[in-house]
């Protein structure tokens, strides 16, 4: 009697959110700025980032925690592990908001914590109980 096989919802979400992530993460640097109205960064820094590292606009910034702030619960109910998962898929999708920042992401995790501790940091330490964990960045594995 053969047997019937299947895959469970959530292993095909990872499978996209991975396939997502390696598709974005590949791209160089992100375009210039021209001032047109597409674009979301801009020349205010908002974080002390170390030399050599991209800046983060305030309206980036404010946006990366309104993206947070709604899944605080979801993160509780899910657990660490799952809650981790839609972490990377949350900035991810910030990052590709914002200009396709992904590949500057991946390179400078700290970023994140940067961004949020001077953004929000009420919505930053929530997440980190909620996903127990000791910064943002040890919880973006892609």
């Amino acid at each position: 009697m053969p047997q019937r096989r299947w895959i469970s919802r959530s292993v095909l979400w990872t499978a996209g959110v991975l396939a997502a992530a390696t598709l974005t993460a590949c791209g160089g640097t992100p375009p210039a700025s021209t001032g047109s109205a597409g674009t979301t960064t801009s020349a205010a820094p908002t974080t002390a980032a170390p030399a050599g590292t991209l800046t983060i606009s305030p309206s980036s910034a404010a946006q990366l925690c309104d993206m947070i702030e709604p899944e605080l619960s979801n993160f509780r109910v899910q657990g660490p592990t799952l809650g981790r998962i839609s972490l990377n898929a949350m900035v991810h999708d910030w990052g590709l908001r914002n200009g396709g920042i992904n590949g500057h992401v991946l390179a400078d995790k700290a970023m994140i914590d940067r961004v949020t501790t001077e953004s929000c940091p009420e919505v930053r330490t929530e997440a980190l109980t909620a996903l127990e964990l000791p910064s943002l960045a040890a919880g973006l594995a892609f």
